[in-house]
């Protein structure tokens, strides 16, 4: 009778998924993108549910892009806005993102409700909805 060799696989096994523990939800968000005059209502609607939101316009001329980069650095997650941005303000947001090690998610648009739903997704630990409404991970 042949001797059969168990399959040993190249990879490790992964880890069971663990959902993220309060102190792992990020608490300071930095939107950028979007008018000025919607920046309160989103504010007062991130500490209603517990989070900390500042806002950039997205504006990188001038004192724009040092202010922006303060931003990404103070916050846990940067929050992009691409229709209400420049591209050059989107990708200069996305490579300070990368360089300060910060996640960041990219949206089409994002109102009040929407931002709420943002929020809920992130203090259960759920994966977030990207701006064609897929669900993704937010990138690191």
């Amino acid at each position: 009778m042949p001797h059969v060799h168990p399959v040993v696989s190249a990879r490790p096994a992964r880890p069971a998924p663990v959902a993220p523990s309060v102190a792992d939800v990020p608490r300071r968000i930095g939107l950028v993108g979007g008018p000025t005059r919607a920046a309160q209502l989103l504010e007062r609607t991130a500490r209603d549910h517990g989070f900390r939101l500042e806002h950039h316009t997205g504006d990188t001329a001038g004192r724009g892009a040092p202010t922006l980069e303060a931003l990404v650095r103070r916050v846990d997650l940067v929050v992009i806005l691409t229709d209400l941005n420049s591209h050059n303000g989107v990708v200069a947001c996305r490579r300070l993102a990368v360089a300060h090690g910060r996640p960041h998610v990219l949206l089409r648009r994002c109102g009040p409700a929407r931002l709420a739903d943002l929020l809920a997704d992130l203090a259960a630990g759920r994966p977030l909805a990207d701006a064609g409404g897929r669900a993704s991970t937010v990138s690191p």
